[in-house]
């Protein structure tokens, strides 16, 4: 009897510990990241922060690499994969902490989101979609401090707890209905000013999104998260939408969602 009741209780413990591991490889978790939350309105600002990282390769090589509808040369970026691994170390050898203030937090994770989504493309390539990638979302692959976690993890375990729905323009999956990549490294002294504008220009660009009144189309983007998108602390995904939109919604309307188009954002 008591080997039985040993046996259960190990199992129990090994599913308790299986459990918490998927939790963290889907994001649900942050996976011992801070998630320090924007209060009020965010501020661009390099300072109250122990660390300013250094995103300059990062920035240079979106500027060569990536185009100004956020198509990205992914054959340069493999050419020139020593730069990006010099960056990637640059990430990997930080330690993120809640000594780092929030614009410095928010502009770590997003470009360590878009530079290894990057530098998975680029490991694959040529391949037609990320979605034909074995778990690019769940699998441990980002290193940080000694530690592996994933890209869902940085974008649901830690950016999405951050009370900036922003973030959801400035990520980059690697597809053609995914937010285009900026070609500029998002940095602490322009994160407010960067996530404006990439909103924006997300929002208001018909490949994305078809705003009317009455009748708008838009990004799955705004079904899949749709939470996160609020007006004064409660969810209104027309509110926030009415927020950057050169034409506005009605707040009666209903909205329609767009497939979601997974083929590569390549240059090609």
């Amino acid at each position: 009897m008591k080997v039985i009741i040993k046996t259960i209780v190990l199992l129990l413990v090994a599913g308790s510990i299986q459990s918490c591991s998927l939790l963290g490889a889907a994001g649900i978790t942050s996976q011992g990241q801070p998630t320090k939350k924007v209060e009020g309105k965010l501020v661009s600002t390099t300072t109250n922060s122990s660390v300013n990282v250094d995103h300059t390769i990062w920035d240079n090589l979106l500027r060569k690499y990536v185009n100004k509808e956020g198509l990205v040369d992914y054959e340069g970026f493999k050419k020139d994969f020593k730069t990006l691994e010099d960056y990637l170390k640059i990430l990997s050898t930080q330690d993120p902490n809640d000594d780092w203030s929030v614009p410095e937090l928010l502009a770590y994770y997003i470009n360590s989101y878009n530079a290894y989504t990057v530098k998975l493309i680029v490991e694959n390539y040529p391949v037609k979609s990320i979605k034909d990638i074995d778990g690019p979302w769940t699998k441990p692959y980002v290193p940080i401090d000694g530690r592996e976690i994933t890209l869902a993890t940085i974008e649901n375990g830690v950016l999405r707890k951050m009370n900036e729905p922003r973030i959801h323009f400035a990520i980059a999956c690697a597809s053609m209905s995914c937010p285009p990549l900026l070609n500029e490294a998002y940095t602490a002294g322009k994160i407010n000013e960067q996530l404006d504008r990439v909103t924006k220009d997300f929002i208001n660009n018909e490949k994305f999104n078809e705003i009317s009144a009455t009748n708008p189309k838009v990004s799955m983007i705004f079904k899949w998260y749709e939470k996160d998108y609020t007006v004064n602390g409660k969810k209104d995904v027309i509110g926030f939408i009415n927020k950057y939109a050169d034409t506005k919604i009605n707040a009666n309307a209903k909205l329609e969602y767009k497939n979601y188009d997974w083929d590569l954002n390549d240059q090609k």
